[in-house]
C-alpha cells in the first residue's frame, strides 16, 4: 500500500467507524458528525446544523487538521501501518498526544543515543523526529517499525484505561475505544 492510499483508506475508515450523528451526553467532545466535533467544524468554516455535516468537509479535516499535522505521508514511507495508527490515535486523542507517545518510544528506542540522538517530546512531527524514525528504520528494519507500530497501541491502549480510572463517566466507551485499537 502507497501512501495515498494509505491515506484514503485511513480516512475512510475513521468516517465509516465514526458514524453519522451522535450527541453522546457523556462525550467531551459534544455534537459529532462522522467523528467530527461541532467545534472542530466551526473551525473550518462550517455554520450549519451538525446533523447534515457532510462527509467531504469531515474528508477535509481529516487530511488537514490530523494527516498532515502529524506528517503521515512522510511516515507512510517508511510504513503504511504506522501512518495510520497515529491517524486513528490523533483522531481519537489528539494530534499532539500521538506525536508524544511516536517520540517517546524513538527515544526509548535508540540504545541510549547510539542509533539516533534523542528528541523532544514536544508533540509536533518535525524534521528531528522524522530523522529519528529513519535512524531508527535503518537500524531495525521493517520488523522494528512493526514493534515501533504494535508498541505505539500498547501506551494508547494504557492512555484509554487510565481515562476510565480518572473518570468513571467514560468506562461507558471502554470497550468502544479498546475495540477499535486491537481491531485497527
Amino acid at each position: 500500500m502507497n501512501k495515498v492510499e494509505a491515506k484514503r483508506q485511513a480516512i475512510n475508515e475513521v468516517i465509516e467507524r465514526e458514524g453519522g450523528y451522535v450527541n453522546h451526553p457523556n462525550d467531551r467532545g459534544g455534537p459529532t458528525r462522522w467523528g467530527v466535533t461541532e467545534v472542530k467544524a466551526r473551525e473550518h468554516g462550517y455554520q450549519g446544523d451538525m446533523k447534515n455535516y457532510p462527509v467531504e468537509f469531515a474528508f477535509a479535516v481529516y487530511d488537514a487538521d490530523f494527516w498532515q499535522r502529524l506528517k503521515l505521508d512522510d511516515i507512510a514511507d517508511y510504513s503504511p501501518e504506522l501512518a495510520m495508527q497515529l491517524f486513528d490515535f490523533g483522531v481519537n486523542s489528539g494530534t499532539g498526544r500521538a506525536a508524544k507517545h511516536l517520540q517517546r518510544l524513538l527515544n526509548s528506542l535508540n540504545n541510549r543515543g547510539q542509533y539516533y540522538q534523542d528528541i523532544k517530546v514536544d508533540g509536533g512531527i518535525g524534521s528531528r523526529t522524522l530523522k529519528a524514525l529513519s535512524g531508527f528504520h535503518r537500524k531495525r528494519g521493517d520488523t522494528g517499525l512493526v514493534v515501533l507500530t504494535e508498541s505505539l497501541n500498547g501506551l494508547r491502549i494504557a492512555f484509554c484505561v487510565g481515562i476510565t480510572e480518572d473518570n468513571e463517566s467514560q468506562e461507558v466507551f471502554a470497550f468502544g475505544w479498546l475495540s477499535r485499537i486491537v481491531h485497527l
